[in-house]
């Protein structure tokens, strides 16, 4: 598979590391540090303005949390360990529910929560970044930490009369009325998304704490996804009804392509062979239907319908998750056409998603490949972790040169 590889040369765990360590982690440790009021700033917009006084969201920091973390788990870099810290201690001395467990939404600027709802998306997210954190200080508080948020989200979130996880509920734990994750989403009880970041987070638990409960939830979520979020088409299902009627008829390319090497991931970490090869076998036909989303140009389109394209965009993290299924459909097949499709997709994020001049990657570009500069280069969504962990394991996957 080297000689493979060495056709395109682009394509080395050096190249990746160099992107890691010179452009995407120096952006968050040397503009969004807020040492006046603790952890990380809430906002750096498109056009590179720091809004010190945005509000600061779990998302963001949960994956500042397990970026960090990563990063000094696989190049034992002090600098990495110490923003890790910085994460933690933030994380936990302000985005904590201590009377009711969980954690919030969203603080302002202070540190101050002023959205404490519980969303199940967020509660994963956290389980994600401790059981990370974990890895590296190996103090058993983070891991206790980890587990009585899944706990909770097995308490309250769990549906064991139809399966499947609720979306959201408030501080107290009492299951919302409005349960979106953000405005563009569908007011339904069970989506995609939510459902595919509990397996992120349950498969990472998993591999520092093999508790029986989680490895009978962890194998239920897999044969969820294979049984109930997986068209026909390979594309994902995104939104459903308590009862698990379908709610939706558009798909995700960067999800559908994202979902294929988190399913084999997941299905390896519980090490069943038998799961593990008819996962290994959906996870290339998912990918081979997101490639129905790659342009010419090896930018990976958004969205799509029955009708077709719905959005042409190219969005920074449906390029970086492409990178990691693509060369998971290498190595599972030995196909070189994944890896050329890699190779080119890696190509098009250097000329077009990579900012060259402020560092990070650009939210996204049209499908002509102009820059879009009204989302945020940080910010509730924009976060090191999709690109950061893209290039965390390629340079695990490929040769270093």
């Amino acid at each position: 598979m080297d000689q493979i590889i060495s056709k395109n040369n682009a394509l080395t765990g050096k190249a990746f590391e160099e992107e890691l360590i010179q452009n995407i982690l120096p952006f968050w440790m040397t503009k969004m540090v807020d040492d006046k009021h603790g952890g990380f700033y809430g906002r750096i917009d498109g056009l590179n303005m720091l809004h010190e006084r945005a509000h600061k969201g779990i998302i963001l920091n949960a994956r500042i949390l397990w970026t960090f973390s990563a990063a000094h788990l696989q190049t034992a870099n002090r600098d990495y360990l110490k923003a890790a810290i910085r994460a933690y201690d933030y994380f936990i001395h302000h985005f904590m529910d201590e009377s009711d467990g969980g954690v919030y939404w969203m603080l302002n600027y202070k540190g101050e929560a002023i959205n404490t709802r519980k969303q199940i998306y967020a509660q994963a997210f956290a389980i994600y970044a401790l059981s990370e954190y974990y890895k590296v200080t190996k103090q058993q508080e983070v891991l206790d930490q980890a587990i009585a948020l899944f706990r909770l989200i097995e308490t309250y979130s769990f549906d064991s009369q139809s399966n499947g996880y609720l979306e959201a509920f408030d501080q107290e734990w009492r299951l919302l009325l409005d349960l979106r994750l953000s405005e563009k989403d569908a007011n339904e009880a069970k989506t995609m998304n939510t459902h595919l970041h509990i397996l992120e987070a349950y498969t990472n638990l998993y591999q520092v704490w093999p508790d029986e409960l989680l490895r009978r939830r962890l194998n239920n979520l897999i044969e969820l996804f294979r049984d109930r979020f997986i068209s026909n088409a390979f594309h994902f299902h995104l939104f459903f009804d308590e009862f698990w009627n379908l709610k939706s008829d558009s798909f995700s390319f960067g999800h559908d392509i994202e979902g294929s090497w988190l399913l084999a991931e997941a299905a390896h970490t519980l090490g069943d062979e038998i799961l593990i090869k008819e996962i290994d076998e959906l996870a290339i036909q998912m990918v081979e239907a997101s490639l129905e989303g790659m342009d010419q140009d090896g930018g990976l389109m958004n969205e799509a319908g029955p009708f077709g394209l719905e959005d042409s965009d190219k969005h920074w993290w449906p390029q970086a998750e492409a990178l990691v299924g693509l060369v998971n459909a290498w190595q599972i097949t030995g196909n070189a056409k994944y890896l050329d499709h890699a190779g080119q997709t890696w190509t098009f994020i250097k000329n077009k998603i990579v900012d060259r001049t402020y560092g990070e990657w650009h939210w996204r570009v049209t499908k002509e490949g102009e820059v879009i500069h009204s989302e945020d280069k940080a910010g509730p969504w924009k976060c090191p972790y999709h690109n950061g962990r893209a290039m965390l394991e390629l340079m695990k996957r490929l040769p270093k040169s």
